[in-house]
């Protein structure tokens, strides 16, 4: 299998962008990501999206963005894995580009949320979880999150001021990044006196919807000597893994197995451990997941994920920095898009491209996207050469 590496970049800011469309949002970060990387065609696209078909009534995003940018008779296909459908399109384009199929693939992940109501996306997001056995029953999405925090506290006796880190953090890096939605300052006492969205989950606990777009331009490694004076950043690791879909059904709802096993065929292939990364962009669609993340990919012990974040070990100059750019928090969380933002900013962090937030000497980057409560989760990780 050939080494892939990264050739170009691009993204859109996240927002409520009434005046633009699906193909337009999608559009912009692939241009950007073709003109980052110099190049005019590739020689396929896959396209990461969630709610396309539930929110914007369209199927067949790889045609429907093939055509709009003018990528005609080339392979294109959508690529749809809930939460992690953006990352589950980086990691097919790079199978093809490894296994010598094709030497160049345009990655966009992609979602447009704000053109439907709140209780119709609550309803469209909640098609990640088990149909039968979750939803059937009235458990929202935030509703199945708000069970594994409140049994995650119960087992391990923190209360929820002790997530606050997570939030604070997360806040504080995205006014550095201008394609962040929220750009506010948070505070302890803010988080506490958040509005209650499904107990213990408040409105500070939860990223905020928005539509978006990032995309990459991914090429064998061999054909990439450098960028300009920019390091070349490598794929070294990649790997997926799924649970159950229904967190019931789980051996331990409070422990993300399937982000234990994407990370650790990571680790393995990328010939690092936890102590190599030196920044870690999760998927902190809620702030329990932050922790879980944590002690799941090695960075922390069972139950110990929240204290990363009291002793100011996850900000960009700690020792675990995450969510460098806002997170899922408050750079925003377009579903189908959320894969493909982390990865851009781990480009972006081993290129020193981060100014306000940037990790000192970052070499090996990780991102993990998830998709449902923890039922498919992608761990990439990229390497600075």
């Amino acid at each position: 299998m050939r080494q892939v590496a990264v050739l170009g970049i691009g993204q859109t800011k996240i927002d409520e962008h009434w005046e633009f469309s699906l193909r337009e949002i999608g559009g912009d970060a692939a241009f950007s990501a073709m003109q980052d990387a110099g190049v005019e065609k590739v020689e396929a696209l896959f396209v990461g999206n969630m709610l396309s078909p539930l929110i914007s009534g369209q199927n067949q995003l790889g045609t429907f963005f093939s055509d709009w940018i003018g990528l005609w008779h080339q392979e294109s296909v959508k690529v749809e894995a809930a939460c992690a459908s953006g990352a589950a399109a980086l990691r097919a384009g790079l199978m093809a580009v490894a296994a010598g199929e094709i030497d160049s693939a345009l990655i966009v992940g992609v979602e447009k949320m704000t053109d439907k109501a709140g209780h119709d996306i609550t309803a469209a997001l909640a098609t990640a979880a088990d149909a039968d056995y979750e939803v059937e029953q009235g458990v929202s999405f935030v509703g199945i999150n708000a069970l594994i925090m409140r049994r995650y506290m119960h087992e391990y006796g923190w209360k929820h001021a002790d997530f606050a880190s997570f939030s604070i953090n997360a806040h504080a890096n995205a006014i550095h990044n201008p394609f962040a939605r929220l750009h506010q300052k948070i505070d302890a006492n803010q988080f506490e006196k958040s509005a209650m969205v499904a107990t213990p989950i408040n409105l500070l606990d939860a990223s905020p919807i928005g539509d978006g777009a990032a995309a990459a331009v991914i090429v064998p490694a061999e054909k990439v000597a450098s960028l300009n004076g920019k390091p070349r950043i490598t794929v070294a690791g990649s790997a997926s893994s799924t649970d159950s879909i229904a967190v019931h059904s789980r051996k331990d709802p409070l422990f993300l197995s399937a982000a234990y096993e994407s990370a650790k065929r990571a680790y393995e292939m990328a010939n690092v451990e936890p102590k190599d990364i030196d920044v870690f962009e999760l998927h902190d669609a809620f702030s329990i997941m932050s922790a879980l993340s944590l002690e799941a990919c090695g960075f922390a012990e069972r139950g110990q994920g929240v204290r990363l974040g009291l002793d100011n070990e996850i900000n960009p100059n700690g020792r675990v920095p995450i969510c460098t750019r806002g997170g899922l928090k408050a750079r925003g969380h377009p579903v189908g898009a959320t894969g493909m933002y982390q990865v851009v900013e781990v480009v972006q962090q081993l290129r020193g491209e981060c100014d306000g937030t940037q990790v000192d000497g970052a070499k090996v980057g990780m991102a993990q996207n998830i998709g449902g409560s923890g039922a498919t989760i992608l761990t990439h990780i990229l390497k600075a050469e």
